[in-house]
């Protein structure tokens, strides 16, 4: 298993997230598979193990102590999060992690999810100085963030302390399209280690499409698609830990042979990689130019444009992207599927089938 100098520490480079664990019909999480995820990671030589307050509706921060228990304490490392939006007092939060945990310290702690929304709470709340405290008493022993906001809220947050580590979500598709590489290369500038988070995007390049896939398996037939996504973020010397959140053995089997004997992608591999991905956003996206053509004819009122927005960003980012529709007046699921739309699209998109597919999953999502 790979390894990495990580805060003064010897850590694995693969790190297990907690967050998507095998659960039972209740939705509970299913200790049995779980744990046999757990077992079978550490045996391979992966010793970070990441959860928070928040994963399975607070389940995984129990389930995590009682799975690695076992094991000698200074074997491992866990992380955990406090997240002010889920309970602002964060002294109660610290100590009912550690309860939950079953442990007398957190090797390493992070301000959860960091955004525009969340950063002034954090700077201003006090949390800060409280874990710097925590810090000098030995019950956390490396302090940090992880991150979804702008770029100058990224500068803020930097400036506003000296942290041990920081966490992002990186993988090709965000280097390419979104702010990973700035957000990377910030970090970096500040000598701050970073820990990956999202790096097959929650299984998104897991698989591709049929095509695109094709293309990738043509140069490594025995080599998964996700691990394409792991080889690119290990071609980054400051991506120190590189977290999957497994949800079966099989996950944890295939990154297991990735962490253990592949390397960083060549620079032809990375190449290929880059125009999969261009082929890949063209596959799965409606061409749409917003013309317009389509809207006036529409019997529902449907802002038909805006929709195939929603749609593009559902097919790269998941069903999340869906939660636009609760601030639409009339959005796909008003959709009648009459036809008219598409009589009229000089793309040639089959509208109504998108629609269908949007409003389908919608009703997943809201479940």
């Amino acid at each position: 298993m790979k390894r990495n100098t990580f805060c003064g520490e010897n850590v694995s480079r693969l790190g297990m997230g907690n967050m998507r664990l095998p659960t039972l019909a209740d939705g509970s999480i299913d200790y049995i598979s779980a744990e046999a995820i757990i077992d079978k990671l550490y045996s391979a030589g992966v010793n970070y193990f990441d959860t928070a307050y928040v994963y399975h509706h607070g389940e995984s921060e129990a389930f995590l102590g009682k799975a690695l228990k076992k094991y000698p304490r200074d074997s491992f490392y866990v992380a955990t999060k406090y997240n002010c939006c889920a309970n602002p007092d964060y002294k109660a939060v610290f100590e009912e992690q550690l309860s939950r945990l079953d442990m007398d310290r957190i090797d390493f702690y992070l301000l959860h999810a960091v955004s525009d929304g969340t950063i002034d709470t954090y700077l201003t709340n006090g949390c800060v100085e409280y874990f710097l405290e925590q810090k000098s008493l030995g019950r956390i022993r490396h302090l940090g963030f992880s991150f979804h906001g702008s770029i100058d809220t990224l500068h803020k947050v930097l400036a506003a302390h000296t942290w041990d580590f920081a966490q992002i979500q990186f993988n090709y598709l965000d280097y390419l399209e979104f702010d990973a590489r700035a957000q990377y290369e910030i970090i970096t500038s500040k000598n701050i280690p970073i820990v990956v988070m999202e790096p097959v995007r929650g299984g998104r390049l897991a698989s591709l499409t049929p095509e695109t896939n094709m293309e990738l398996k043509s140069v490594h037939r025995c080599r998964s698609i996700a691990s394409w996504a792991f080889r690119f973020v290990m071609g980054f010397d400051n991506a120190k830990v590189v977290l999957s959140g497994m949800s079966t053995i099989e996950q944890a089997e295939d990154n297991i042979i990735t962490f253990r004997y592949d390397d960083a992608l060549s620079a032809e591999e990375r190449d290929l990689l880059f125009s999969v991905c261009e082929m890949f956003k063209k596959e799965i996206s409606a061409p749409c130019t917003a013309c317009k053509y389509c809207v006036d004819g529409c019997p529902m009122g449907i802002n038909i444009p805006e929709m195939m927005t929603v749609y593009n960003k559902y097919k790269l980012n998941g069903k999340g992207a869906l939660r636009a529709f609760e601030n639409c007046e009339h959005s796909a699921v008003d959709c009648v599927g009459c036809g008219a739309c598409s009589v009229q699209c000089p793309q040639n998109i089959d509208i109504p089938a998108l629609m269908s597919d949007m409003s389908a999953a919608y009703e997943t999502l809201k479940k």
